[in-house]
């Protein structure tokens, strides 16, 4: 009869504490059948079935040492368990020392309103406002506007207003807390997915229509600090939500186009590093009554006239006036391109066709620094 080792693990008490148990493996030898013994598939049987008895101690043993484990380590799991949900840091409000108003900013801004008084810009017909006129109940009329404004972040307007009619359709024809809540997440996704970043704001929107119905009575909050505790939404969307969806004016939405024109037109010395810091101090010296139009305002005037790159300083009344220390001479030239068209039936005909160029040069003024650089045109 041949012979095969096995091993278990034998429980002990610790030689140094007695509260402390040990575990050691130790081997056993387990009876196997020769090719001489007779009635080999009985005591097959009974060796197979004492090596599952011993197995499955082996396993329960096992667990035990993993459960032991788990609470050996009080200190660990106290901490986790004492652990606090992160709790939102409050937006601030306003800057210790106000920034001064800069010269002739009056006659900056009513001239930007002049021009806009005369353009379509995409924020006009397809903005986050615009989201809810497709809604009847008040709360999803809030609700769309907090959606459209979690989608349009580094987005176009055309392609976040389409995204939202593709997902009202998508969910049952409104967007509601409820509605989006009970859409399956690839629906919400498919729906959304030419927006940028489209399978993070998914998740983004979907936690918080969650956290609306859980704990904001499936409403949007009031609060600065309420709308900014849902994942996906910052200061920007916030205060813009709180203007299109309540009517309520606590300080300015500042996107990629108020960060770059403000800048451009030198209202801020030194110039701000990013939108946070250009919102606190337009807020510190842009009269309040401005405060809710100056983002529509300016997101109109960058999109059309006032862009990233190439700004088209010809069009632009600031830069004929001296108003805007940052504008551009555009000079227009022509150049010549040849299209030769090849028939099979005849000869090759050549057609040269003129285009005119624009092209946007800096002017050179020592005493000023050098424009802002362009940034992305897209929502921020």
């Amino acid at each position: 009869m041949k012979r095969s080792a096995s091993s278990r693990l034998a429980a002990e008490k610790s030689p140094f504490d007695a509260s402390v148990t040990l575990f050691k493996l130790e081997d056993t030898d387990i009876a196997l059948p020769g090719p001489s013994v007779r009635r080999s598939k009985r005591l097959k049987a009974d060796v197979y079935a004492k090596a599952d008895i011993e197995d499955v101690k082996l396993e329960q043993t096992v667990q035990e040492i993993v459960a032991v484990a788990g609470t050996s380590t009080p200190k660990k799991a106290k901490a986790k368990a004492q652990v606090s949900p992160r709790k939102h840091k409050p937006v601030q409000q306003s800057l210790e020392k106000p920034h001064p108003a800069p010269a002739h900013w009056r006659e900056a801004y009513d001239a930007i309103k002049e021009m806009r008084a005369h353009i379509v810009a995409p924020v006009d017909t397809m903005g986050c406002d615009s989201a809810q006129w497709k809604e009847t109940e008040p709360k999803n009329k809030r609700f769309a506007v907090l959606v459209s404004l979690m989608l349009s972040s580094q987005t176009k307007d055309e392609v976040t207003n389409a995204a939202v009619d593709k997902l009202r359709a998508a969910i049952g024809g409104t967007l509601s807390v409820d509605a989006l809540i009970a859409a399956p997440e690839p629906t919400v996704a498919e729906a959304i997915n030419k927006v940028g970043f489209w399978r993070r704001k998914t998740g983004y929107i979907k936690q918080a229509a969650q956290r609306l119905r859980d704990d904001f009575d499936s409403d949007v909050p009031k609060t600065v600090d309420e709308l900014c505790s849902l994942t996906g939404v910052g200061p920007k969307m916030a205060f813009l939500a709180l203007q299109s969806a309540w009517n309520i004016n606590v300080g300015i939405g500042v996107d990629v186009h108020v960060h770059r024109i403000t800048n451009r037109l030198r209202w801020h010395r030194p110039a701000t590093k990013n939108p946070e810091e250009t919102r606190l101090n337009l807020q510190s010296w842009l009269p309040t009554e401005l405060h809710p139009e100056i983002n529509h305002l300016l997101v109109g005037f960058g999109q059309t006239i006032c862009v990233p790159v190439g700004p088209r300083c010809d069009q632009c009344t600031l830069s004929s006036t001296g108003l805007c220390p940052s504008a551009q001479d555009v000079v227009t030239s022509k150049t010549r391109k040849s299209i030769i068209m090849a028939s099979d039936a005849g000869p090759k005909l050549e057609i040269t066709v003129e285009e005119d160029t624009k092209i946007n040069l800096p002017k050179v003024e020592p005493d000023m620094p050098s424009p802002l650089s362009p940034t992305s045109d897209g929502e921020s």
